[in-house]
Order: structure tokens, then sequence, then C-alpha cells
């Protein structure tokens, strides 16, 4: 069995394309080829996938976040997600520990996500992983042309 954890490359859109569906993100057309050639040049961000047999099954996109009042600063997992058909099998505990070992060597001293609350089962990956809740999350939408 071939398995490797790799950047992202443009060519990975649709597989990405196709794991955030399963998410219920919406991804019509060339909407995620655009944002990922974009992403790709950001040094503040890692966009990761797990190739099994040569097939992208999972991605992880992490942003460092510097921090002026604190030690160290902040990694934040925006996007994770493990193909269906290979879930509980271990490639998200394999990927999240690489991102925290990404992490740690980017100085962050703590790793944070927004995961909704309908995703029950992601709540559970999450705090087997050592994570802990913070119940106050704010978000305000902004609208742009």
């Amino acid at each position: 069995m071939n398995m490797a954890i790799r950047k992202a490359k443009v060519e990975d859109a649709v597989m990405i394309k196709n794991l955030l569906e399963q998410l219920d993100y919406p991804t019509a057309g060339t909407f995620v080829a655009d944002k990922l050639a974009k992403m790709l040049s950001h040094t503040d961000h890692e966009l990761l996938v797990y190739e099994l047999n040569n097939k992208v099954v999972a991605f992880i996109s992490v942003h460092f976040i510097p921090q002026i009042a604190l030690a160290g600063d902040f990694a934040m997992i925006s996007y994770f997600a493990v193909d269906a058909t290979v879930r509980s099998k271990g490639i998200g505990k394999t990927m999240e520990a690489y991102a925290e070992v990404l992490a740690r060597s980017r100085n962050c001293d703590r790793m944070q996500l927004h995961s909704s609350a309908r995703r029950v089962a992601a709540h559970k990956f999450y705090e087997r992983q050592g994570y802990k809740e913070s119940p106050k999350y704010f978000s305000k939408k902004l609208y742009y042309n």
C-alpha cells in the first residue's frame, strides 16, 4: 500500500473539490482550482493532501497566525476532510499529527479550529486528539463584490 502526505498542487483541485462536497461545501466550476492556485503562494499557510495508492483521499488546510501578546503563535485548521470511504483508518490522526509538527516548527504553542455543531463525529475525533472545546466563537459575515 502506497501512502504519503505532501503539499497540495493545483492538479489536486478535483479531488479536494470532491472532499469539500462531502462536507456539504458547494464548489461550482473552477472555484476550488482558482482558490488553490492563490493559496499555494501564501507563506503563512500549508495545504496538505494525503495520498493512498496515488489517489488523494484527504486534505488539511492550516494557517499560521503570529501573536503579538503571547510568546507562541497559533496554528488554525480551516478545512480538514478525509474521504468517507477511508474514514476511521488512522488517516485523519496521521494528518493532524503532521500538522502539529509543522505548527511546532513554526513556534506555535496551540492549534485551533472551528467545527460546526452538526459535525458530531468530527468533534469526537478532535477530542481524541486532545482538543478542548472553547465555548465562545464569534463570526461576522462580510460581503464583497
